[in-house]
């Protein structure tokens, strides 16, 4: 079993990380809401800027106030704001409304990661098999292209603009398959990213975002952490938008 979980850590999820989100965003083309509008709290939030994974400590779990205005935020980060999901309740559909991101959510495939759409891991077995159902205790990881109208806003503040720690507070919203809405708050950006260890280890609710940082083969990827606020129900409509994958390279 060890042997297994090895061989997933050292070849399975190194490809993942390479190959979800590659093509650089042009610049000026996208926009952004007031950071201090997003609740940024950068004075209580871990920002780790390296190129070398050997020196990457551990981020431990913040509890931040919630952001000002967060709709239904009725608990700090790591708090009891947890909700056992149904047993369909996968992600379905992310939203980051300061950087304008609104994406369906699908599984995870097994090549190149589709555009237009994000996904979650889902499909290489445990202990990956549940990362794409918020609500449990663990994370829920979830990744796209750096391209426009993905998670191309993420990419251009924190690699192009240098500026991660204005993603600090931002308020991040997941639908569900079983109609419900889960509120998180951005508590730490990852830059240079080479695993999923943090993720893996996750024992509280949390929320993984993840993009590439340059073409296609950049090994560092940036990633952002998040934790529940609160849970609660979702008009269907919301929660079901209707993903149009496209096949890219």
């Amino acid at each position: 079993m060890r042997t297994l979980l090895s061989a997933i850590r050292t070849r399975l999820l190194p490809a993942i990380l390479t190959a979800a989100g590659v093509v650089l965003v042009a610049a000026g083309l996208l926009s952004y809401a007031d950071p201090t509008q997003a609740g940024v709290i950068p004075e209580q939030s871990a920002v780790i800027e390296t190129m070398d994974p050997s020196d990457l400590p551990s981020v431990a779990p913040t509890s931040p106030p919630g952001s000002p205005g967060a709709p239904g935020a009725s608990a700090s980060p790591g708090s009891s704001a947890t909700a056992k999901p149904a047993k369909d309740g996968y992600a379905t559909r992310v939203v980051v409304p300061a950087l304008k991101i609104d994406l369906p959510v699908i599984a995870g495939n097994d090549g190149y990661p589709y555009c237009d759409v994000a996904m979650y891991i889902d499909n290489l077995g445990p202990p990956l098999k549940d990362l794409g159902r918020p609500g449990r205790a663990g994370a829920t990881y979830l990744f796209a292209h750096a391209r426009d109208g993905m998670f191309g806003p993420i990419y251009h503040l924190a690699i192009e603009k240098g500026q991660p720690r204005k993603m600090l507070g931002m308020i991040v919203q997941v639908y569900t398959s079983d109609d419900k809405l889960y509120l998180y708050e951005v508590t730490s950006v990852l830059v240079h990213q080479l695993n999923l260890d943090d993720a893996i280890g996750a024992s509280t609710s949390e929320l993984w975002l993840q993009t590439s940082e340059g073409p296609h083969g950049t090994p560092g990827k940036t990633q952002l952490r998040a934790f529940l606020l609160s849970v609660g129900d979702a008009d269907p409509k919301d929660a079901h938008p209707k993903p149009k994958p496209v096949a890219c390279g």
